[in-house]
């Protein structure tokens, strides 16, 4: 059987010494561009694999990130579609940055930061996932005194302190779809969302709703907010829920697009047209928001550019220590929903 070359097979083929190829191989800045394309071709003609497990025992890594997905139920299908739209770029990002990709779904009350950080099956930690950000804080505060490497989806502490996070911008995206229903003559906008200061993404789009409409001279209406979940179930218990209170309205700001279609059904169902009587505009951007009917305008947030942006905060925060927080600006898509009256 042949043997597999070794990287002093290339050291000899090159005319560099062993140490030299390991540094030129991990792309280190102490060796020239001249020496590392020689040994780089070296290893082209030899077939040379690097051996990931074992550069990673070396330098005690496992060259993985962990993508945990941290569920506020049981039922999986509150994930958010426009969180899956990230993985393929996760994936690719990962694989040109010489690192494996670990999902996992977890529990908010599982101790998912030792199972990661202490056993070291990661280098570091990417964290999506709807829920309550103060019943997490205990979690992440605790990742930060051990030293672990992460990275969360959405918007930072209230400290700033709790890491990076890589996140899209809520407000100005709330501000631009309500503005956008104000701009086609409606003046009685429902939302539909979580509007507390746990769930952050979905209060800053609440705030970006209420900034929109005290711009117009308008007051906002608690009669016309309604609680609900990213799923199409909340959108149609919520719109059913405006109806029960007898409030009156013409749109609707949904904070998730699942919610809005679910919104779309209800309405649809009560017999009120869309967007003649009630115009709606989603936030995400999901494949489902053109397929909808009537396609679905929406706030686009840019999945490809997060997933790339996670997977880069984390690399950072692992070579270099820590992480910069970015956030992503945010798109209005004007589809057929909420075309004027």
């Amino acid at each position: 059987m042949q043997r597999r070359p070794t990287s002093f097979d290339i050291a000899a083929l090159a005319g560099v010494s062993q140490p030299t190829v390991s540094r030129a191989l991990n792309n280190s800045p102490s060796v020239s561009a001249e020496t590392r394309a020689r040994v780089l071709a070296a290893a082209e003609q030899l077939n040379y694999k690097v051996d990931k497990n074992a550069s990673g025992l070396r330098r005690s890594r496992s060259r993985t990130l962990a993508l945990l997905f941290e569920e506020a139920s049981a039922d999986a299908s509150l994930i958010n579609p426009f969180y899956l739209s990230m993985l393929g770029a996760m994936v690719r990002k990962c694989a040109d940055t010489g690192y494996d990709l670990l999902i996992s779904f977890q529990q908010l009350s599982s101790d998912w930061h030792v199972d990661y950080a202490d056993t070291h099956k990661a280098d570091g930690i990417i964290l999506l996932g709807y829920g309550d950000f103060f019943q997490s804080e205990p979690a992440l505060r605790r990742l930060v005194e051990r030293g672990t490497h992460f990275v969360r989806w959405g918007c930072p502490g209230p400290d700033g302190q709790l890491g990076a996070s890589v996140g899209s911008d809520n407000e100005q995206g709330g501000f631009d779809a309500t503005q956008h229903l104000l701009q086609t003559g409606r003046r009685n906008i429902a939302f539909i969302g979580t509007a507390e200061p746990g769930y952050q993404e979905v209060y800053d789009r609440w705030r970006g709703y209420c900034r929109a409409l005290r711009a117009a001279g308008i007051e906002p209406d608690d009669r016309l907010c309604v609680k609900a979940e990213p799923s199409e179930q909340d959108g149609r218990e919520a719109i059913e829920e405006l109806a029960r209170r007898g409030a009156e309205f013409d749109a609707v700001f949904a904070a998730s697009d699942v919610a809005a279609i679910g919104a779309m059904h209800a309405l649809q169902h009560l017999g009120r047209a869309i967007p003649s009587e009630v115009a709606i505009v989603g936030f995400d951007d999901i494949p489902a928001a053109s397929l909808s009917s009537p396609p679905l305008s929406t706030v686009r947030q840019d999945s490809r550019r997060a997933g790339e942006a996670l997977v880069e905060a984390a690399v950072e925060a692992i070579e270099y220590g820590s992480a910069q927080t970015m956030l992503l600006p945010v798109k209005l898509v004007v589809r057929e929903s909420s075309l004027p009256a």
